[in-house]
């Protein structure tokens, strides 16, 4: 049955990558929300399935991101009225925050092509078990999350938790970035170029090579949660 699906992004440059191709493919209806052009969804209730992704903004800026708190707020309806939700970097953030969970700064950020390891939990999840054990998976963050109350770690690499689920809830979140895509990365390393470990030209070379195996994986991920989602 045809799921409607919400695509949260946070700009121009940041959208759901692999995961709304994935809702379009399996003929889920797509709507998109991008919170910072100050407009409003629908209810959550009204919504089957709702995906959160990325952005350059931290989860705790509210001085900067006055729409950081209507957002957490819907996140929270969300959670409330049990929809299916699924968080990816700093849409996991924030759903560990609208789940009572704390956000902070990473002890070192992680930006490039990294492993994570999944947790015996997560190799047992509904979602998270479309992964391998140790899959590589591109990164960019600077901030982290803590496990919100209750919730479960499904992931996680050398530098802090890398996904959880929350309790009796089809709330996923994902620190990585399972739904990016090339033109995604060039992106995201020419507007930001100063915050690479490494050169773009390097980071274009090693993203082609990981892409399409990160891309399979993203689509996992994201068929996995929509057969969740949709029941």
């Amino acid at each position: 049955m045809p799921v409607r699906v919400l695509s949260v992004n946070h700009g121009p440059s940041v959208p759901g990558g692999v995961f709304d191709e994935a809702v379009q493919a399996a003929d889920h209806v797509l709507e998109r929300w991008s919170v910072p052009d100050g407009t409003k969804p629908d209810s959550a209730e009204s919504y089957g399935a709702v995906m959160v992704f990325g952005g350059s903004m931290h989860p705790d800026q509210d001085d900067r991101f006055g729409w950081l708190a209507s957002e957490e707020e819907f996140l929270r309806d969300v959670l409330s009225a049990r929809i299916p939700v699924f968080g990816v970097c700093l849409g996991a953030q924030m759903l560990a925050r609208a789940a009572g969970g704390t956000v902070k700064r990473a002890s070192d950020p992680e930006i490039g092509w990294l492993d994570v390891s999944l947790t015996p939990a997560g190799a047992s999840d509904s979602v998270l078990r479309e992964l391998p054990p140790t899959a590589t998976v591109f990164q960019w963050h600077h901030y982290t999350f803590e496990i919100p109350p209750g919730g479960t770690e499904l992931a996680r690499s050398e530098a802090c938790t890398q996904a959880f689920r929350l309790a009796d809830q089809p709330a996923w979140g994902i620190q990585f970035h399972a739904e990016v895509t090339l033109p995604m990365v060039t992106a995201w390393a020419e507007e930001d170029p100063d915050e690479l470990p490494m050169s773009p030209a390097e980071l274009r070379v090693e993203s082609e090579r990981a892409i399409e195996r990160s891309n399979a994986q993203g689509r996992a991920l994201a068929d996995a949660f929509l057969r969740e989602a949709s029941g």
